[in-house]
């Protein structure tokens, strides 16, 4: 299958790690930060600067991940953020990954778990066709790991080719999985964890991080750069 991968337009944060498309627009949020930002994808002016319709600041910490369900944020706390700012009582602790949900109104923390397993974490999907389940990039034991938010009990674990998980998107049939390092945006099974299909993401390109639907294309982040890029071709 040929994909078509384009630049879109900066990022309204140096270091963007999550992005998720909502119908009210694109979610962004800030590693550095943790501030989230809602933006106008499709309004960008002369100068490639996109319409800010809203920013929250976020009780997250070196956040790398972001997905959106039941009405919330989800934010993935990837331990301590003492390496970009000065710390709060609220950021996570160093190695020990968290997922906030967050009230995208106020920024006001909802609810807040601990990665399955411990470990960082660096993507998450809120799964859009099985009701109360989150997918987490889990690490520590490189997989990934479907939880139900209500009780946060683990209901599925898939093992993951490559190390460095990141973005996550779960299509009707199967859940795409960005691997930053090896630059490839790899389609699993969800029964068998087996590769389904693949998208190389070249070297002229910017590096793949969080990934989010767009109607019929992907985006994803570059938190090295601070672009955002489409994907033709992948939903």
């Amino acid at each position: 299958m040929s994909y078509a991968i384009s630049r879109r337009f900066r990022a309204p944060y140096s270091v963007p790690n999550g992005v998720q498309m909502t119908p009210d627009g694109l979610w962004v949020v800030d590693q550095i930060t943790d501030r989230v930002a809602l933006i106008d994808p499709d309004d960008p002016n002369d100068y490639g600067v996109t319409k800010l319709r809203r920013e929250i600041a976020t009780e997250s910490s070196n956040t790398s991940g972001l997905t959106w369900g039941a009405g919330l944020l989800w934010l993935a706390a990837n331990g301590a953020a003492t390496i970009w700012r000065t710390p709060r009582a609220t950021d996570a602790q160093p190695g020990q990954g968290e997922i906030l949900a967050v009230d995208p109104a106020t920024g006001a923390t909802v609810a807040r778990h601990p990665v399955p397993g411990g470990g960082g974490v660096h993507g998450i999907e809120y799964d859009p066709f099985t009701s109360d389940t989150l997918w987490i990039t889990t690490l520590h034991e490189q997989t990934l790991t479907a939880v139900n938010t209500t009780d946060w009990s683990v209901q599925r674990v898939l093992p993951l080719p490559y190390p460095r998980a990141h973005g996550v998107v779960r299509v009707q049939d199967g859940i795409w999985i960005v691997h930053t390092s090896h630059r490839v945006i790899v389609k699993l099974d969800l029964a068998t964890g087996a590769e389904l299909a693949r998208v190389e993401v070249p070297l002229d390109q910017p590096e793949p991080h969080c990934l989010t639907p767009d109607g019929d294309k992907m985006v994803y982040c570059d938190a090295s750069s601070g672009w955002l890029a489409t994907i033709q071709g992948m939903a």
